[in-house]
């Protein structure tokens, strides 16, 4: 991020990702990777990854957590306080908006028609970058079984995710000293 990047871009940006998005906090990747790794280029896509991974494991809002955590890598607390508010700022008008107005359109069937059509775009959104981070995180043939061990202890038995992730961090901390363990017994010639 340059020097000349200021508070108030950083809140621009976040409060587009905050109203354009539908569907919650993983809606929101593809939008923000764009914005902050590919437009403005604040973040390389590893770090992005990085801040991802690690917003997972943070208590709270996933989307709030993100946009925090971006924010502070770029411009410290107050960047990362500047992050949050632009990105949930969006998000308490349009409740507001919609809390006061509510009972005006609940039943209403063009409502209902928009939001089954937003629906599947939605689980689009989510599964869209899915893919991209699979990529990014060298998910091959050899460890394509993590994730879907992972989605499948999730889903089908209702492990929480919490657990998931500490056994993943378990398991890689001990992968990381059984190969590097092995690679200084036997160097490459």
């Amino acid at each position: 991020m340059t020097e000349q990047t200021t508070y108030l871009e950083l809140f621009t940006i976040f409060s587009k990702v905050g109203l354009f998005t539908l569907g919650g906090g993983y809606a929101m990747v593809p939008l923000m990777e764009k914005e902050v790794v590919t437009d403005k280029q604040w973040l390389n896509h590893e770090e992005f990854l990085d801040i991802l991974a690690v917003a997972q494991a943070t208590p709270g809002l996933f989307a709030l957590n993100m946009a925090s955590h971006i924010g502070n890598k770029l411009k410290g607390v107050r960047g990362g306080i500047v992050a949050s508010m632009g990105v949930a700022v969006p998000s308490i008008v349009i409740i507001l908006l919609i809390a006061m107005f509510f009972h005006a359109f609940k039943g209403n069937i063009y409502i209902e028609k928009i939001f089954r059509g937003v629906r599947p775009a939605v689980v689009a959104l989510i599964a869209a970058p899915c893919f991209s981070m699979a990529k990014s995180a060298r998910i091959n043939r050899r460890n394509l079984w993590i994730p879907i061990v992972a989605c499948l202890l999730i889903a089908a038995f209702g492990v929480s995710p919490i657990w998931i992730i500490l056994a993943a961090g378990v398991g890689g901390f001990i992968y990381g000293r059984i190969t590097s363990h092995h690679n200084e017994e036997h160097p490459i010639r």
